[in-house]
């Protein structure tokens, strides 16, 4: 009976019977340090600097096959994979039963000769092999491997085993995340941390998640955004800094959207959101050259351009380009209500005409952006945190950059007046007070700090998961984090 018409308690029994042979051979199944020199994809890339040598490689075996008194089997590692072959006039006839007990998922270390077969494949001549993990649960079937995409975010470790584009994926990921690093360290940026739990959550609109520290009896957010303490240090002397680290925001989940995410910001003393504007897309176009190697990659089909300049227009120009509406025509609250009624929209009662500019550009604009696209001018209803615009005050000073129909960064020139601040977060707590959940809480320390002088800045958030998605063609977001947050099953494994 073939394994794949075994059932996996059927096969994990016969694995654990091999367990018990191997340790009556005395051998130890889930070994010790194993020193290795080599790895697969660089023995295949310079081949001849190793032919005929002894070398020492370790990984998990992904398959295997036997003919009489030789055989064969392929071991894969971080780098890639490369063929084994296993002769018992060589090994003498103990180790090559013990290769006859391998199973598919094991872990080995191996030292042997490399050389290429006659069919021309670099493979090694194994001379000795150590046991380093015997495998107890079956890998899923060769041919179909893991496909199951609920499982595979689960399982995100057999995920990888299985589909080496998954691993491709998370190598990526942090290449991208240390070219952020280290472009923004040589332009001065010093790197900071800043407190993931809060007393009160700021710096987005946005529910938090709510815990409790029981030391000191007191009720603690997890950080929606660490927007208010990076300006802290701006005010502190700190001009330039950043931080890479993970959000929590206790909303839906989505093809976008995971609880927990990551976000890079930068906040940059002497500057303003054009500044901002100018070191996103230099950053994430350096990135992408250095990553991908060309300005040019597709998306779900779609190709991308990232060559600079991007494209730049104001959300109402935007809108006005979408839906032939011209706000900078329609003055009052009470007109922009009437022209969102004529779109279609549900208008709340009371909802201002910054608020509703907001909501058209998001139900009418953002799908039809696709290239990289600066759209700036947000209204300051939605725009706490942001300074007014010196010629319309009823519009801020900042942008957000979409591509593929997302926002990817979000930036400002930051407000710096503590009065005016304050004004907005008070009309933030009345929305609080009225039932948006999302709304700002009053931060006092925070309004301290900016009464003690914060010079002019631009600040900006990017969002790596969102970036990550575009640089790798990865449909969701879940694609891209390795343990992205899923509902439990009943008795999951």
């Amino acid at each position: 009976m073939s394994e794949s018409e075994l059932n996996i308690n059927e096969l994990k029994k016969v694995r654990l019977e091999k367990l018990a042979e191997l340790k009556e051979m005395g051998i130890e199944p889930f070994g010790r340090r194993f020193e290795r020199d080599s790895m697969a994809q660089n023995i295949k890339e310079t081949f001849s600097e190793w032919e005929g040598k002894t070398i020492a490689i370790a990984g998990r075996i992904m398959s295997k096959r036997r003919h009489g008194k030789a055989g064969f089997a392929n071991l894969a590692d971080l780098s890639g994979s490369i063929q084994l072959y296993f002769r018992q006039d060589d090994l003498g006839p103990e180790k090559y039963e013990l290769y006859k007990k391998l199973d598919i998922g094991d872990i080995l270390g191996i030292q042997g000769e490399v050389f290429r077969t006659q069919k021309g494949e670099i493979s090694i001549h194994v001379r000795n092999l150590y046991y380093l993990s015997k495998s107890l649960t079956p890998l899923p079937e060769k041919w179909h491997g893991l496909k199951d995409v609920e499982l595979r975010y689960r399982q995100r470790y057999v995920d990888l085993i299985v589909n080496p584009e998954v691993k491709e994926v998370f190598v990526k990921r942090s290449r991208i995340i240390k070219e952020m690093r280290n472009y923004l360290d040589d332009r001065g940026f010093l790197e900071v941390e800043t407190p993931m739990m809060q007393p009160i959550p700021g710096g987005a609109t946005a529910r938090p998640f709510i815990t409790h520290h029981n030391a000191l009896d007191m009720e603690l957010y997890l950080r929606i955004a660490p927007e208010l303490y990076l300006k802290r240090l701006i005010v502190g002397g700190l001009e330039k800094v950043y931080e890479i680290n993970r959000n929590f925001r206790n909303e839906g989940i989505s093809t976008r959207h995971n609880p927990e995410f990551t976000m890079l910001e930068i906040y940059q003393a002497y500057g303003d959101y054009e500044v901002m504007m100018q070191l996103c897309e230099d950053l994430i176009s350096a990135v992408m050259f250095k990553v991908n190697g060309s300005m040019q990659i597709d998306f779900e089909g779609q190709q991308l351009d990232f060559t600079p300049p991007w494209r730049r227009v104001t959300m109402l120009d935007a809108i006005k380009e979408a839906t032939g509406l011209d706000f900078s025509l329609i003055k009052g609250d009470e007109d922009a209500r009437q022209a969102a009624r004529q779109l279609g929209l549900e208008v709340k009662e009371g909802a201002s005409r910054g608020e509703l500019i907001n909501e058209i550009f998001e139900q009418f604009v953002e799908d039809k952006l696709i290239q990289p696209t600066f759209v700036y001018g947000h209204p300051v209803e939605v725009s706490p945190l942001a300074k007014r615009n010196l010629k319309t005050p009823e519009f801020t000073d900042r942008f957000e950059l979409f591509i593929m129909q997302r926002e990817i960064a979000n930036a400002f020139s930051e407000l710096n007046d503590p009065i005016d601040q304050k004004e907005r977060f008070i009309k933030q707590v009345e929305k609080r007070a009225g039932g948006d959940a999302e709304a700002h809480m009053m931060d006092e320390d925070y309004i301290n700090a900016l009464e003690y002088g914060m010079p002019p800045a631009g600040g900006m958030g990017i969002g790596i998961d969102r970036l990550v998605m575009l640089m790798t063609d990865s449909p969701s977001i879940r694609d891209v984090i390795l343990f992205p947050t899923l509902r439990p099953r009943i008795n999951e494994p």
